[in-house]
C-alpha cells in the first residue's frame, strides 16, 4: 500500500484528511498536520502508510494523528498519535510507545544571563561533558542494589530527591510528579534490570543531548512571565529516557504480543503493530512494565539534573541556581478521560514521539502553571532552535491534548553520516557560536542540523492549527552528545 499525494484532502493549510476509504480495513479516519512544504517530505517514506495501519487498531477511537514532526517509525510512526478504548475492547500496542519507553525532554532554568556565560561556554561544557556520562551502554556514577532499583520503578524521581539527588520542588514541575501510578517491578525481567542499573545517570547516544541555551525571542511576556522566562537568560534542555532499561522492556514484550495475538485474533498488515487488549493479562502486565520504565525515565532526568547543576556551580558559583520548569515525557501510554462524540470517557492515549499539550485548567498540570497552561517542550536540532510553548484548546478538540515533539528526522542516521553535511560538522557548528562536546564523531555526524526538518516550519503548523501557542525561541550556545 502507498499513500499518495491525491488521496489526501486537505482541510485547511495545516490539515490533511486520509479518509476511511484509503483502506477497507480502516476504523477511523486519519489527519495529518503539516504544511504544503513540510508534507513533501511525508511522501518520501512510509509515515503516512504508519498512520493509516494505526487507523486499523481495534477499539480505536477518533482519528488516527500524524503531528508535523511525523516521520516512520517501529509500527506507529514518530510523531503519532492513537487513543483507544480500555473497556471496550481496545488495545495496547508498544508500538505506539516506542523502543526508548518515556524518552523526554527537562528544561531548567538560571538567573545568569548570556553576556556572563558566553565567554564560558568552553569551561561550562567541558564540565558538563565530565560530569554527566553519554554515549552508548556507558554506566552512571550511581550505584543500585536490587532494592534500590525495584524503588525507582515505582517511585521515580521521588527517590532520587529523598537521596539528595535534587529538592522537593522539582517533583512538582514534572508530569506526573516524577511518577506515573500502576508500575510492577514484578511485570520486568531481569534483563532489562541488567541493562538499566548501570545506566541511570546517563545521557546515552543518538539523538540524546544535553544543551546549554539562551532565551533568543520572546512571544507572549505574560505566559513568559508565568514560566520565569526572560530575554537572554540561560537555560539547559535535557533529552534524555529509559537507558537500556526501556528498550529491553519494549523488547521483551513485543516478542509476547506477537505470539499472544493470534490467541485474541487480532490481524493487522504490518508485525510491528503488535497489541493486545489493554485488560488482557498480556495487557496488563506489559502496562505496568512501561510504567516501570517510565518511573525509571524520570529518575534518570532527576540524576543528570544534579550533575547538570553540579557543573554549573563548579563555573558560576554555589549560589547559582537551576531551577526546573517543567520535564514532559513523549514516549507513553497513559490513561485519560478526554470528551470523545460529546460525552467524557476513559481512553489509552499513545503518544509515540508526542508530547502532552494540555491548556489551562486541566487538573493533571501544576499548581503553578495553571493559569498558563502545561508547558510543551521542543528541541530542535543540533545547532537551531528550540521552543517552549504552552498547551491550546485546540489539542483537546482534536489531538487528546497532543502535540509534536521535536523536528522529526528527514535524513536516517546512516545517510547523515554519509552526507556532504557529516564532514567538518563539529567545526561549522563551532562558526555559528555552538561549542560541541561529543563522545564520537559519529555522534555529531548523525545528528547534524540538516537531517532533521525545520524546527521553525513545524511549530508554525503547531501555533496555526491551534495546538499549543509559543512561548519562547531557545538557540543553543554548548551541546553535549554520546
Amino acid at each position: 500500500m502507498r499513500i499518495e499525494k491525491g488521496q489526501l484532502e486537505r482541510l485547511d493549510n495545516y490539515r490533511w484528511l486520509i479518509p476511511r476509504s484509503a483502506h477497507p480495513d480502516m476504523r477511523a479516519e486519519a489527519l495529518v498536520y503539516a504544511s504544503e512544504r513540510l508534507l513533501e517530505d511525508l511522501l518520501r517514506d512510509q509515515s503516512l502508510e504508519q498512520v493509516v495501519n494505526v487507523a486499523m487498531l481495534p477499539g480505536i477511537v477518533g482519528r488516527s494523528l500524524a503531528m508535523p514532526d511525523v516521520h516512520q517509525g517501529y509500527g506507529f510512526p514518530i510523531g503519532g498519535v492513537a487513543a483507544t478504548l480500555p473497556d471496550e475492547g481496545g488495545v495496547i500496542s508498544p508500538g505506539g510507545v516506542g523502543f526508548d519507553i518515556n524518552c523526554g525532554v527537562r528544561l531548567l532554568a538560571s538567573e545568569v544571563t548570556l553576556d556572563e556565560v558566553r565567554p564560558e561556554i568552553r569551561g561550562l561544557v567541558n564540565q558538563l561533558f565530565r560530569d554527566i556520562p553519554s554515549g552508548a551502554g556507558r554506566s552512571g556514577p550511581i550505584h543500585l542494589s536490587h532494592q534500590d532499583l525495584e524503588r525507582i520503578m515505582v517511585e521515580g524521581a521521588a527517590w532520587m530527591v529523598r537521596r539528595g539527588y535534587g529538592e522537593a520542588a522539582d517533583l512538582a514541575t514534572c508530569e506526573e510528579e516524577g511518577a506515573i501510578e500502576g508500575a510492577d517491578p514484578d511485570s520486568v525481567g531481569e534483563r532489562p534490570r541488567q541493562r538499566g542499573s548501570p545506566q541511570l545517570g546517563t545521557l546515552g547516544s543518538g539523538n540524546h543531548f544535553l544543551e546549554v541555551q539562551w532565551v533568543e525571542t520572546i512571544f507572549e511576556p505574560d505566559l513568559a512571565q508565568g514560566l520565569g522566562l526572560f530575554l537572554n537568560q540561560i537555560v539547559i534542555l535535557i533529552h534524555s529516557g529509559s537507558r537500556g532499561f526501556g528498550h529491553q522492556v519494549c523488547t521483551d514484550y513485543l516478542k509476547d504480543m506477537d505470539s499472544a495475538m493470534r490467541r485474541y485474533d487480532i490481524r493487522l498488515p504490518d508485525r510491528q503493530l503488535a497489541c493486545v487488549p489493554a485488560h488482557s493479562r498480556e495487557g496488563q502486565t506489559y502496562l505496568g512494565a512501561m510504567r516501570a520504565a517510565a518511573n525509571f525515565a524520570w529518575a534518570n532526568r532527576q540524576a543528570i539534573t544534579h550533575f547538570a547543576r553540579q557543573a554549573f556551580k563548579r563555573i558560576f558559583g554555589a549560589q547559582r541556581e537551576l531551577r526546573v520548569v517543567y520535564d514532559v515525557c513523549h514516549n507513553i501510554a497513559k490513561l485519560e478521560r478526554h470528551t470523545v462524540d460529546a460525552r467524557e470517557r476513559k481512553v489509552l492515549v499513545h503518544r509515540k514521539g508526542a508530547t502532552r499539550a494540555f491548556p489551562p485548567g486541566r487538573p493533571e498540570i501544576p499548581k503553578v502553571y495553571q493559569a498558563v497552561g502545561q508547558p510543551v517542550l521542543i528541541p530542535g536540532s543540533m545547532g537551531t532552535a528550540s521552543y517552549v510553548l504552552v498547551g491550546a484548546e485546540g489539542a483537546l478538540r482534536e489531538t487528546f491534548g497532543t502535540t509534536c515533539h521535536g523536528a522529526g528526522r528527514v535524513m536516517s542516521r546512516t545517510a547523515a553520516k554519509k552526507s556532504a553535511f557529516a564532514q567538518n560538522a563539529r567545526e561549522r557548528l563551532e562558526e555559528r557560536g555552538v561549542f560541541v562536546r561529543a563522545e564520537t564523531r559519529d555522534g555529531v555526524a548523525e545528528e547534524i542540523p540538516e537531517a532533521y526538518k525545520d524546527v521553525d516550519a513545524v511549530i508554525e503548523v503547531v501555533q496555526g492549527a491551534g495546538l499549543a501557542r509559543r512561548v519562547a525561541r531557545l538557540k543553543p550556545l554548548g551541546v553535549i552528545k554520546g
